[in-house]
């Protein structure tokens, strides 16, 4: 039996499972992880929360950079570990997917935004810091693009920015609480693209093999992680996860 088929069988005997995906499910749509080669963290050095508060400079920077990398995100697909996901959440096997992605790929793969806990934030559009009021990129490309002029919020004249946790910028609590309580409720725990060394995000695998959960694993490379994993697959993740759930 292959690593696949043993992992069919792990989904097919579990009642409650958490999916947890970092960025190596998004590369296979074309979306580089910011730390490898051509990802934004070897272009530009991170703006922590705290300039951007305090410089419009870097506000005006952020939002230049914003603009500058964004074709790439925009142009993605959900590729095939996205759509096993949302097979799973049709089935109504998958009860969250815990993602540490800012792309909106789980969305738009039609996995029920309520099943989607964001970590670290969406990048597909902003907010504003002060009242929290949705703002579409369309519009603000449009004005900073063709005029430079920065976002403000329609409602309270507030600073606007892209809806993401930002270097400095503190966990948002009601996610990171979601998260926990999905973690500690379920049977089957699947990694996905995760190199599981960003903390507090990283903690949840080992908190739900604590808890009694089987832990999965599907990383491109080896992670601190692995030891304690029941099963480890060093493979593509569209190709698995197709495999495991049976989906074309």
């Amino acid at each position: 039996m292959d690593e696949a088929e043993r992992l069919r069988g792990m989904i097919a005997s579990a009642s409650r499972i958490v999916a947890f995906t970092g960025a190596g499910i998004s590369t296979e749509s074309g979306i580089p992880d910011f730390r490898s080669p051509g990802g934004i963290w070897t272009k530009y050095k991170p703006i922590y929360f705290d300039d951007f508060m305090s410089s419009e400079e870097m506000r005006r920077e952020s939002w230049r950079r914003k603009f500058a990398t964004d074709e790439v995100m925009l142009k993605a697909e959900p590729n095939a570990g996205h759509r096993a996901l949302a097979k799973l959440a049709e089935q109504g096997r998958l009860s969250a997917i815990i993602t540490q992605n800012v792309d909106g790929l789980h969305q738009r793969s039609g996995v029920p935004e309520a099943k989607i806990i964001e970590l670290h934030g969406n990048a597909t559009y902003a907010s504003c810091l002060d009242c929290g009021h949705r703002h579409e990129l369309d519009a603000i490309r449009k004005t900073f693009l063709g005029k430079g002029v920065l976002p403000l919020c329609v409602k309270c004249d507030g600073i606007v920015k892209t809806a993401t946790i930002s270097f400095g910028q503190a966990m948002p609590e009601i996610p990171m609480a979601r998260a926990q309580d999905e973690t500690l409720a379920c049977d089957l725990f699947i990694v996905l693209g995760s190199s599981l060394v960003v903390y507090p995000a990283a903690a949840f695998p080992g908190m739900a093999k604590r808890r009694g959960a089987k832990l999965v694993i599907v990383n491109r490379d080896p992670t601190d992680q692995d030891d304690s994993a029941d099963m480890v697959v060093h493979a593509e993740i569209g190709a698995t996860m197709s495999r495991a759930v049976g989906v074309n």
